[in-house]
Formats: structure tokens, sequence, C-alpha cells
């Protein structure tokens, strides 16, 4: 609770691929500034264990992790890898860090909203896609999505056959080499009512002034909703 008796939103956080909780609360310091006020942010970290690089800069989130600290969401291919990019009939891991979210939700819930990035946010979407068909205890009333993409494994086509309903912010930037800004864009057809971000920078969640903007005005609705 904020200052003044205000109740604040309370937003689960998923890192991206290489990240950890820890990692991904350091690099996120300005957004939790804008939030500060508004809302409580909760980390949590993949299951998965993520093989080192030798160079840490892949996925742009790797910075600050050593190298036994890297995790992710699932794996595209058989050899605990992942890419973006990949076609693939592989998952593997998935259902597993569906099990460890659920037990967040469980434990530290209820939430009023999820937020991810890059790999965090397409699994965010697939929450969101669990959401849809009322999957306990998959209850939040918004989701935030920064450099998402629709998964690319023949696994998941499922979760994208519904249109979801949840109310969506889906951040992206028109230099982001990671996960290219068309492949953000090509995720928003399987939602609703998205409301867009788009934003000159690269493979990060923008904090400048636009930015803040659109991140509170967005959240208002919610805040106002539960302060009511």
């Amino acid at each position: 609770m904020a200052d003044g008796g205000k109740k604040l939103l309370k937003i689960l956080c998923i890192h991206g691929y290489r990240q950890n909780a820890q990692t991904f609360r350091e690099r996120t310091g300005a957004f939790r500034k804008i939030l500060k006020k508004h809302a409580e942010l909760v980390f949590v970290t993949a299951p998965l264990p993520v093989k080192p690089l030798e160079n840490n800069d892949e996925e742009g989130g790797a910075i600050g992790a050593s190298k036994e600290d890297q995790y992710g969401w699932w794996y595209s291919s058989n050899d605990d890898s992942f890419h973006a990019q990949d076609y693939t009939d592989v998952c593997k891991g998935f259902n597993q860090s569906v099990e460890v979210v659920k037990k967040v939700f469980k434990e530290q819930g209820p939430f009023d909203g999820v937020l991810g990035f890059s790999q965090g946010a397409s699994f965010v979407a697939m929450l969101c896609a669990l959401r849809e068909k009322n999957e306990e205890p998959f209850v939040f009333d918004f989701a935030i999505m920064v450099a998402g993409f629709r998964s690319r494994s023949s696994q998941h086509d499922e979760l994208y056959s519904t249109k979801i309903t949840c109310p969506t912010l889906h951040v992206y930037g028109d230099t982001d080499r990671v996960i290219q800004k068309e492949m953000s864009v090509e995720m928003l057809q399987y939602f609703k009512e998205p409301v867009e971000l788009n934003h000159p920078g690269g493979h990060f969640i923008p904090t400048s002034a636009p930015q803040k903007k659109v991140y509170l005005d967005f959240l208002n609705t919610f805040l106002a909703k539960k302060n009511s």
C-alpha cells in the first residue's frame, strides 16, 4: 500500500532469456522508478538453466548475470538452446515453467497484471492465452509485453487459436536487433484491442518521457479500478 492509503497494483515480472529475477530487477531500475507510486513489482526466475556463451550479449539481457545464473522459459531445440526465429516442433521445458509460475500465482498472488520482456514477453502472451481458457490460477487484469513475439514452436499453435481479450500493452523498438520489430507487430493480431508503444530504440524497456506517459495512462485505468 502506498503513502496515503492508495492500493498499489501488483505486477509479476517475467525476465528474458539468459536473465534471472535479480538481473531483470537490476536492469529495470528506471522503469521501476516510473512505477514506484503505482505498482509493486514481483520478479521470478525461470527454471531452465541456459548454457553460457563466450560473450554475454545475446538477447541483450545477460549483462550482469554470471554464466551460472542464466535461465530461460523454454528451449526451441533438444540441445537445450533457444532462438526466437527458429521454426520448430520443440518447446522443451515449457510445461515446467508454467508450473513454476502457477506456484508463484498461488503463493505470492493475486496479481493485477503481468509484465514480460523478450522470451518472457512471449511467455506472458501464452499466459494470456491460458487465462482466456480460464485456466487456474492465471487470473489477472492486464499484461505488458516488451519485445514480444509469437512462439514459433508448433506445439504452441493451439494457444494462438482464440483471440485474446485481456487488455495488453505491446512495446517494441525500431532498432531492436534481437527481436525484430516485425516479430512484435506480427503478434498483435492475436489480441483483441492491443495498445501499442513503438519507440525508436533497441532491445530494452524504454523509459523516456513519451513512454512514461503511455505506461501510466495504461496502468491508471486499473489503478483507479483497484482503488474505487
